[in-house]
């Protein structure tokens, strides 16, 4: 199958609209829009019902704002269709397993969110469509993560493949400070794991989402908005804006320029740099035939004509046949 972590700038990027309609379905229609105009690979939202997420006894506060954030089953496939029309990808975590009948058909990819990583209930379900996933791993320790890709692993072999699954490091606060990103983590999950990486952001700006490319992020997740001024929804604070958007989408084009290749080559062509700058082995002084050269009758200058710098030693004890002038070219004829 075609790799799907691959987006147009090389890491996926996932605009993630979430909660931040805040139950409006018109403004998640102007949202969607904004974020296809943003030239991100993956518009992502979240499926749930308040009754199927939060307990009305135990938590119902949060049931009453999960009630409220809700979209129904024919505005969901409406922004579906939506980004298919633009060609771009439709994302979800689907909260409710009972969504998936409807909307399986409209989902290459699936994401589970962190709060979802122990939920193994909804995790088998969702594994059943035998799509890739990509876990994000907030509020997890490591060995929770570990044991979470051991269960989706468990449920279908495909998901020990690259293509099926990934795993995001991800600090779940609303904002969170830059030394609570831990983007070294990436580092430590794609060696634990042998699974492709990303991040998944909760800082404000792009700036941590810029070094997660340099450091290897292969998908890189973000909240969306249309403006962050006046909203009080918290996630509309750790949220990008289109404009943002693009303008991250050509940081991270430099970044992999900057970046090139893995293999060390000599790439100073214009001009035979290798010879201009590097230096050869040349007389410091004059010198007469029969002289036995010591170290001090040599220097090593530019350009690199003659004998090579490298062999400054060989040419020590040898025995002139010919007199020579200080920084006159050397070759080995000249030796006995």
């Amino acid at each position: 199958m075609k790799h799907p972590w691959k987006g147009k700038y090389g890491p996926l990027l996932i605009a993630e609209i979430g909660g931040n309609h805040e139950g409006n379905f018109e403004y998640a229609l102007k949202l969607t829009d904004l974020a296809i105009a943003s030239g991100a690979d993956y518009i992502k939202y979240q499926m749930y019902s308040g009754d199927s997420l939060v307990s009305k006894m135990e938590g119902a506060q949060r049931n009453a704002h999960f009630k409220k954030f809700e979209l129904s089953q024919e505005q969901f496939i409406i922004l579906a269709n939506k980004c298919k029309a633009a060609n771009v990808g439709f994302m979800a975590s689907v909260w409710n397993p009972d969504y998936l009948s409807w909307i399986d058909e409209h989902m290459s990819i699936y994401k589970i969110g962190s709060g979802d990583l122990t939920a193994y209930s909804v995790i088998r379900e969702i594994a059943k469509t035998g799509k890739p996933m990509i876990l994000s791993t907030g509020l997890a320790t490591l060995q929770e993560v570990l044991e979470t890709v051991a269960f989706i692993q468990s449920l279908d072999d495909r998901y020990k493949e690259a293509n099926y699954l990934s795993v995001l490091q991800c600090t779940s606060m609303y904002p969170i400070p830059f030394e609570d990103a831990n983007l070294s983590v990436m580092n430590l999950l794609r060696q634990v794991t042998q699974l492709p990486v990303g991040y998944s952001d909760h800082t404000e700006g792009s700036r941590a989402l810029e070094i997660a490319v340099a450091m290897g992020a292969e998908i890189l997740e973000f909240h969306f908005t249309d403006e962050r001024e006046g909203k009080t929804f918290r996630d509309h604070k750790v949220s990008l804006t289109k404009d943002e958007v693009l303008t991250l989408g050509q940081k991270i084009k430099d970044i992999r320029s900057l970046q090139g290749h893995y293999l060390k080559r000599p790439l100073e062509v214009e001009g035979d740099h290798r010879i201009s700058f590097r230096r050869a082995v040349y007389p410091a002084h004059d010198l007469i035939a029969g002289t036995v050269i010591k170290a001090e009758d040599l220097v090593s200058l530019r350009p690199n004509h003659g004998i090579d710098a490298r062999d400054f030693d060989k040419v020590i004890g040898r025995k002139l046949k010919t007199e020579v002038q200080a920084h006159q070219k050397l070759d080995w004829n000249l030796f006995e």
